[in-house]
């Protein structure tokens, strides 16, 4: 068990979950977090929110969160936590989509498609939300790919 040197929350696991700051598990032990808390928990939030780029860009939603993901994975556990969950979630979601897409010639794949879509933006909100508020979340219908 390791207290929180920001906000003296006890946890277990290697980032706080209140605050998101990386957690020593012993003196000495090298830290690289972002400069502030806040910080690090506006790009993890940021890696879910650029999902919507899905609406706009071809691939977007798969692009945003790697870009995010890639670029502050090694400074913050937090934003590289969310990154994965994210990339995980949009990977399953293409997946999804694909399948949802060839079934389109059985005539269920054109409500699974609208659903699906309604899916990926109300979860990546809710992530987005939960995330900025401090709060762990794991999708639902995920493969994990990157672990």
């Amino acid at each position: 068990m390791t207290t929180c040197p920001s906000c003296a929350t006890q946890s277990t696991a290697s980032s706080c979950p209140s605050c998101g700051t990386a957690l020593v598990p012993y003196p000495g032990a090298p830290v690289t977090t972002l400069a502030a808390p806040a910080e690090a928990r506006n790009w993890a939030m940021g890696c879910h929110l650029s999902s919507l780029l899905g609406l706009f860009v071809p691939f977007g939603n798969l692009i945003g969160p790697l870009i995010c993901w890639l670029v502050k994975r090694d400074q913050s556990p937090l934003v590289d936590a969310n990154g994965k969950e994210s990339l995980n979630f949009q990977i399953s979601m293409t997946i999804w989509m694909v399948i949802s897409g060839v079934l389109i010639f059985v005539l269920i794949g054109i409500p699974m498609l609208l659903v699906l879509a309604v899916l990926d933006i109300v979860f990546s909100i809710i992530a987005a939300i939960k995330t900025s508020n401090g709060e762990p979340y794991r999708y639902p219908l995920t493969i994990r790919f990157l672990r």
